[in-house]
Parts: C-alpha cells; structure tokens; sequence
C-alpha cells in the first residue's frame, strides 16, 4: 500500500486526524506514567507523541516498515526507540512491553493475525495489547465522501468500506479473542476535524498516499477531475472551512498471567 511516502505528504493526507485520534487512544488503552510502551506501525508519530508524554520517551518503543515515516517520528519525539520493521516481525525480546498500542495499522499489516501475535509475544503477561481502525464503512466522513463519489462514476473503484477487514467493533473483537487475549473491550472514537476550505479537503488525495491517493493518482487527468467535481457536490459545494466527523473503532485485552 502506497504509504512510503514522504512524510510530509502523509501528514497532509491523514495527519491531522491520526494526531486528533492519538490521545483519545492513550486514554482508551490505559497508560500511566513509566509503563514501557510500544507503537506499531508508528508512522511520523501521530500516537507516539502522546504515548511520550503520558509515559516518558525514555519508556517509547516505536516500529514503522517505511524509513521515511519513521525518521520523521524518530525526529519529532527525541530518546524514543525506533526501528524499522514489520509488525508481523518484532524486533523485541518476549515479555519487553506493559502495553502495546497500534493506530490505523491492522487493515495494512500483510497479516494482521501473526501480527496481533506479534503484539502478544512482546506485552509481558498481563500486558495490554490496543489497537484502532477508522470505521470506512460509515462513520469515517473524509473517506467516505471520497468512495462514494468514486463509486458513482466508477462501480469497481476499490472502496476501502467494502474492503478492507477489522473496521467494525464485532471484526476487532474476533481477532483480539481469537489470538488468546482476555477481558477484550470496544469503543467507539469520535472526533471532528475542521478543513479550511474544499482545497484543503482534495489536494492530498493527489499525492498518492493511501487506497484513496493511490486511486486517485491512477485516474487520467479528465476522471480525476470528473471526481473532484463529484466530491465537492457530495460536501455541498462550500465556499469556506467546513467541519467533517471521524469514527474510529478500539479494542483493547489483555495478555494471559
């Protein structure tokens, strides 16, 4: 998936939404000040950030499989310990973590089970293991607008709502239990985020980062345009800032004693 990007292009895409999702994260998965804490698939630190000052940064592991995204979390929060690596392959001894927390990663692992398993080995027993996924299907309105504008001009366009897996509470519970975690929790996340203006809201899907950039990228420049245009209309045509929601979906369990 198109995320080894620069990261000034991912943060124009969903930076300001990871950054406004990340402390609501922290809070859900229960960190307290000096537990040793580790982000996979930190990307430029959206929930590292956080994570560093609840707990120190001293106490911060974070792993991302792009170096870009990971030089700029590495930049962003100094005395974190971060490694380029896939979640599926951890490059940490068992038992090393008291929480393991992951943001909008599982739909992207190349195997989000061997992943969660992953998370498990390295969370000492009774550790946390947390994890979000923004709801595609329908409570995610940035990316909603966009596939179903895609989809009114092309019914095979890739909508990440029919796609992708582990975007509803009843998927994320399944797989917390199924790889032996206990007293597995849900949660919805909400929040609101303001985009300045129509432009603000399309120009990062033309950078390429993502299902929807990657889509967009691919379009010729007439259907690109004829989506733009199918965009704007499904917004409301406004003519200044207007205010989009985000639902997420959280689970969170616990590693057996």
């Amino acid at each position: 998936m198109a995320f080894t990007v620069a990261a000034r292009s991912y943060e124009r895409y969903m930076g300001r939404y990871s950054t406004e999702l990340a402390p609501k994260l922290v809070s859900f998965a229960g960190i307290e000040r000096g537990m040793r804490v580790l982000d996979v698939g930190c990307g430029t630190g959206a929930l590292t950030a956080p994570l560093a000052d609840r707990s120190g940064s001293d106490n911060i592991a974070a792993v991302d499989p792009s170096e870009p995204l990971l030089a700029a979390c590495a930049e962003r929060i100094p005395g974190v310990d971060a490694r380029v690596a896939h979640a599926e392959r951890l490059p940490w001894p068992d038992g090393s973590f008291d929480v393991v927390a992951s943001q909008l990663v599982l739909n992207f692992m190349e195997d989000a089970e061997a992943g969660v398993r992953e998370m498990r080995r390295v969370a000492r027993p009774e550790g946390v293991l947390a994890s979000c996924t923004w709801d595609y299907g329908h409570g995610m309105q940035l990316l909603r607008i966009f596939w179903d504008a895609a989809l009114e001009l092309d019914p095979t366009a890739p909508d990440e709502g029919r796609l992708m897996r582990y975007c509803t509470e009843r998927e994320l519970a399944e797989l917390w239990t199924g790889q032996g975690l206990l007293d597995v929790e849900t949660s919805p996340l909400d929040l609101v985020v303001t985009h300045a203006s129509f432009a603000d809201y399309w120009a990062p899907f033309t950078l390429g980062v993502g299902p929807g950039g990657a889509y967009c990228s691919s379009l010729a420049p007439k259907r690109r345009e004829a989506l733009r245009e199918a965009c704007y209309r499904r917004l409301g045509s406004p003519s200044g800032s207007f205010a989009l929601l985000a639902r997420a979906f959280a689970v969170r369990g616990r590693t057996p004693a």
